[in-house]
C-alpha cells in the first residue's frame, strides 16, 4: 500500500525541477546499463540501513530507491520519499503499489521539508544536489540537520565531475546535466553542524558519496 500526502511550499529557491518522469526512468535505465537494482543497492550499502529504522529520501524521483529502501528496514522501519514534482510522486506511488511495499509520498521542496524535527534514522539524497544552487544546498543541509535523531545519518551521492575525456553520448549528456565536487558536498554538511564519517568514490561513473552523522550530544 502506498500513501500520497500533499504540502504546499514556498522555500526560497527551488533549484530544477524535473517533470518527464518515463523519460527519467529510460535515462537511469540507460545510465547504469539496464542494471538499476544493483546500481540503487550498492548506494543503499553506503548507507547501512538496520530493519526498523525510519528513512527519508530527498528527491526521491519515482521511487526506486525508496522501495528498495523500504525493503530492507523491512515491516518495522518506515519510508518517506519527497519530490517536488508531481509526476515523480505519481509514478513512485504506481511503482510502490505494483511492489506491494508502504512508502509514503510526499510533494515538498528540499529547502523546507514538511516533517517535524528529529523523526529520521537515515535521510537520502541521492544524485538531486546539482538541481539545487549553492544556497539551496546550505538550506537542504540545515533542515536535513533538523530531520535527523541525535546519531542519525545521512548519505548523500551526486556526480563528482571528473576530469576523465568522456566520449559517448551518455557521457556527454551527463557533463552538460551538472556535477557537485566532493569537497563542496562536505563543505556544505559540516557547516550544517554534520560530521563526515566516510566518503570517496560509489565505484560507478564519477558518481561520488558522503556520510554524515547528526552529533548525540545535541
Amino acid at each position: 500500500m502506498t500513501q500520497i500526502e500533499k504540502k504546499i511550499e514556498t522555500p526560497s529557491r527551488t533549484g530544477k525541477v524535473l517533470h518527464t518522469a518515463a523519460a527519467y526512468d529510460m535515462l537511469i535505465w540507460l545510465v547504469t546499463l539496464g542494471r538499476e537494482r544493483a546500481f540503487r543497492e550498492k548506494m543503499l550499502r553506503l548507507a547501512h540501513l538496520e530493519p526498523g529504522e525510519s528513512v527519508l529520501d530527498v528527491g526521491c524521483g519515482t521511487g526506486t530507491l525508496a522501495i528498495a529502501a523500504k525493503r530492507q528496514v523491512g515491516t518495522t522501519g518506515t519510508v518517506y520519499g519527497v519530490d517536488a514534482s508531481p509526476e515523480m510522486i505519481a509514478r513512485a506511488a504506481k511503482k510502490a503499489k505494483k511492489a506491494g511495499v508502504k512508502v509514503v509520498f510526499n510533494k515538498g521542496f528540499a529547502q523546507s521539508l514538511p516533517f517535524p524535527d528529529a523523526q529520521f534514522d537515515v535521510v537520502l539524497t541521492t544524485v538531486m544536489l546539482h538541481h539545487l544552487p549553492r544556497t539551496a544546498r546550505q538550506e537542504l543541509a540545515v533542515e536535513i540537520r533538523r530531520l535527523l535523531r541525535p546519531g542519525g545519518r545521512v548519505l548523500a551521492i551526486d556526480f563528482g565531475g571528473t576530469s576523465r575525456r568522456r566520449k559517448s553520448l551518455l557521457d556527454h549528456f551527463h557533463r552538460r546535466h551538472g556535477h557537485v565536487e566532493l569537497k563542496d558536498i562536505i563543505a556544505v554538511l559540516n557547516a550544517a553542524g554534520l560530521n563526515v564519517r566516510e566518503s570517496g568514490a560509489v565505484g560507478m561513473r564519477d558518481l561520488q558519496f558522503v556520510l554524515a552523522t547528526a552529533s548525540c550530544g545535541t
